[in-house]
């Protein structure tokens, strides 16, 4: 199971939100580069990056961030927020990305993510961030009534290299991961599962790998940045 550190851009910073709300931000760092350095300094063999001013906007508002961290790091990185056409896609994956996050587009343009996986096999994945079951889109302003396991089949058979699933509730709380609910995803559909909100300390990452479904791996952000989890510890642990 891979661990995938976050680093989520705010007006070209690296910030925590709390359970996704933009006016509960908390900066962490001003140099997302060096922030990304130092993950993979202590071992990180991913990165997983947001730009949520991007999500809002429906375009990307980070990118010399993101171009930043790319030109600092020579592990793969994912990014999600404000991918909505593909254009954009291909942008990001010419810049060096290794996958795409497509969330939003995922709910209003599902033929958008089938295109766009058929045209870079393993290279894109779908958001799904969710309140309670249901779908939250535009950078979690707007809910939907679309269901989480629905919206995840709709894919079976797209091509799609995986699946984030945020529980929006957890993300930014420190209150652990909806274990319960991310095995129950990983359980019903074939796309490789990666769990994602309210990862805090070393046992939520050892109850998410012995959930009972074979996910492919969790990101944390707020632990990492307050020292709740130890980044080269957990990932030994996983390795183990």
């Amino acid at each position: 199971m891979i661990l995938y550190p976050a680093i989520d851009l705010k007006d070209g910073q690296c910030v925590r939100l709390y359970k996704g709300a933009m006016d509960q931000a908390t900066v962490f760092n001003d140099d997302p580069a060096a922030q990304a350095r130092a993950f993979v300094a202590q071992g990180a063999e991913w990165l997983h990056l947001v730009d949520l001013n991007g999500a809002f906007a429906g375009a990307p508002v980070n990118a010399p961030a993101v171009e930043a961290i790319l030109a600092a790091v020579d592990v793969p990185c994912q990014l999600g927020g404000g991918i909505r056409d593909m254009a954009t896609i291909e942008h990001w994956l010419q810049k060096g990305l290794r996958r795409v996050i497509l969330g939003t587009v995922a709910v209003e343009n599902p033929d958008l993510v089938r295109q766009a996986a058929a045209a870079f096999p393993g290279q894109v994945a779908v958001g799904i961030d969710a309140r309670d079951g249901r779908v939250a889109t535009k950078g979690w302003a707007t809910e939907t009534d679309v269901n989480v396991t629905e919206l995840a089949r709709q894919f079976e058979d797209a091509g799609v290299a995986a699946i984030i699933y945020t529980d929006i509730n957890r993300d930014g709380a420190m209150q652990g991961p909806n274990v319960a609910a991310t095995a129950a995803l990983a359980q019903a559909t074939t796309i490789p599962v990666i769990a994602s909100g309210g990862v805090s300390r070393l046992e939520d990452l050892i109850a998410l790998r012995a959930c009972g479904a074979p996910l492919d791996g969790a990101i944390s952000g707020r632990a990492l940045y307050d020292g709740k989890l130890d980044l080269a510890q957990a990932l030994a642990a996983l390795k183990g």
